[in-house]
């Protein structure tokens, strides 16, 4: 069975006590992702026939719920002494592993391994990130194989067709190898066949060291179908990157000043022109009034005398009707 494709990294990032969400233990007033961490262990599943799992340390839980396949972000932890219970997921009745574990300064990785039917479940405890090579050339990466698929032979790991470990056996982990950093294909073949049962291409950063754990069930029982063989690639220690940074001070830019607005300027009092003055209008002589010709006052003298005359001899007229109509009254009354 051939297995292709690209290959996840689970990151070095840490947690500080009970700030992870399953986390239980009291808080403490440490940041999220503290700057300088004295111990640190993460929990990795690995048993191909195990159920989800719960983490306790001290009777504390740490973790809730880790299915196969799932490696935890890093914990603190205080160096010293720890009695760690993995029980099945919600079922703190059914203990899977306890026993006590001796936690140094450093990182670790807490690998669950083995099978619960053949009984050879247990935990397989790896110190990350040391020891490194001290011949590495500049610009190295590391890497170490560990063989936890327990039906698979004897491995030997290629990276683009070179050697990178050879006669891996199950349980066995190798020690840290200096490659140049850069894009592989990771190629899985049994120890000394050509056939590669699984590749996987990776880019390697620069001074950071990898595990690249082989788990799984080569040839998977019908009930663990999903559960086939593969690889996990895990960055071991806390990343330079991920390490909280004190903020630089800002530099301020320099604001722009605002353009002063321009006082109007005051005009000074412009000198009056001298008005040309209009020229005075001469006093227009009234021209005489004619007078009326002596002929039309003398026809308005006649007319009116006429006027007069025709009213006496009205007034005459009228005497006359009057004696005449009192004189035919007379006559009638006879």
């Amino acid at each position: 069975m051939a297995v292709a494709g690209g290959l996840g990294i689970t990151s070095g990032t840490v947690f500080a006590k009970g700030k992870h969400e399953d986390d239980e233990r009291p808080t403490d007033d440490a940041a999220d992702e503290p700057a300088a961490v004295s111990a640190a262990v993460r929990v990795a599943h690995f048993s191909p026939d195990a159920p989800s799992v719960d983490v306790l340390v001290d009777d504390e839980q740490v973790l809730a719920d880790v299915p196969y396949g799932d490696v935890s972000p890093y914990l603190e932890l205080d160096p010293g002494a720890y009695t760690v219970a993995i029980t099945a997921a919600g079922d703190p009745e059914t203990v899977v592993f306890e026993d006590e574990v001796e936690v140094a300064e450093g990182f670790a990785t807490v690998a669950a391994i083995g099978e619960l039917e053949a009984e050879t479940f247990r935990p397989e405890i790896l110190t990350d990130g040391e020891p490194l090579p001290e011949d590495a050339e500049p610009g190295s990466a590391f890497v170490r194989v560990a063989h936890f698929s327990p039906d698979a032979p004897a491995v030997d790991i290629f990276a683009n067709d070179t050697p990178l470990a050879e006669g891996v056996s199950f349980e066995d982990v190798s020690e840290y190898l200096a490659v140049p950093a850069g894009e592989y294909t990771l190629s899985i073949r049994p120890a000394g066949d050509p056939d590669e049962v699984a590749a996987f291409d990776v880019a390697l950063e620069e001074g950071t060291a990898y595990t690249g754990y082989a788990i799984g069930y080569l040839e998977p029982p019908e009930e663990f179908a999903d559960r086939e063989f593969t690889v996990e690639l895990t960055v071991d220690g806390m990343v330079a990157d991920e390490e909280p940074k004190e903020e630089e001070p800002k530099e301020e830019e320099p604001k722009e000043e605002e353009p002063k607005e321009e006082e109007p300027k005051k005009e000074e009092p412009k000198e009056k022109e001298p008005k040309e003055e209009e020229p005075k209008k001469e006093p227009v002589e009234e021209e005489p009034k004619k007078e009326r010709p002596k002929d039309m006052v003398n026809d308005k003298k006649k007319m009116a005398d006429r006027v007069a005359d025709d009213k006496e001899e009205m007034a005459d007229m009228k005497e006359k009707m009057k004696d005449t109509m009192k004189e035919m009254a007379t006559d009638y009354d006879r």
